[in-house]
């Protein structure tokens, strides 16, 4: 929404800050005030970060995983085992999951899940690159972890459907209650869910 009483080169940086995700017009406005009352020296900082990342960031060709270098780093380290691969959405999620330094396999990003209502089938997501990678033998368990939402599980049952035939074992994050949490705070999903990955003591 442009307010005419403004600069036009402030409603421009508003109108294209509320492009980002999760920003609405207040959130737009109060950092393009902060951005107008910074030191130039740190916008211009922010500016040629800005700029970097569409320059320098480019995607891995064999797991399709953000990188600076072709292959990644990741994909390049003859320590983590190549028999294991995780699937996973979003380049993000490689991260998340690397932050908990408790996986030691390779990945491979889909760039999306299934959502046949948004147009999003298997032609958009990475799932031909991931069987290439199966087919060329050596890989015997594929990890799901996609989002824990109807997206992610068509996405699931999709990929065992491929699998199944290659003899590939697919497993998938485990869901339940989180870590300090209360059951009288759980949905019956997720008490569905832990019921059913109830654990062997």
């Amino acid at each position: 929404m442009t307010v005419m009483f403004r600069p036009r080169a402030l409603n421009n940086l508003i109108d294209e800050l509320c492009r980002l995700p999760g920003i609405g017009e207040k959130t737009a406005q109060r950092l393009a005030f902060f951005i107008l009352r910074s030191p130039a020296m740190r916008v211009e900082r922010l500016a040629q970060a800005i700029g970097e990342v569409k320059e320098k960031i480019l995607f891995c060709s064999q797991c399709s995983s953000i990188t600076e270098s072709d292959p990644c780093p990741l994909c390049m380290d003859a320590s983590r085992d190549r028999s294991v691969i995780c699937v996973v959405e979003d380049p993000s999620d490689v991260f998340l999951i690397e932050r908990t330094g408790a996986y030691k396999g390779v990945y491979h990003v889909l760039m999306g899940a299934l959502s046949p209502l948004d147009g999003i089938g298997p032609e958009q997501l990475k799932i031909d690159a991931l069987m290439t990678r199966i087919d060329q033998g050596g890989v015997r368990e594929v990890i799901c972890a996609t989002n824990p939402n109807m997206e992610g599980e068509a996405t699931v049952l999709y990929l065992a459907k491929l699998l199944k035939p290659r003899g590939i074992r697919l497993t998938r994050l485990a869901h339940g209650l989180p870590v300090g949490g209360h059951l009288e705070y759980a949905d019956e999903i997720t008490l569905s869910r832990s019921l059913e990955g109830r654990l062997d003591l």
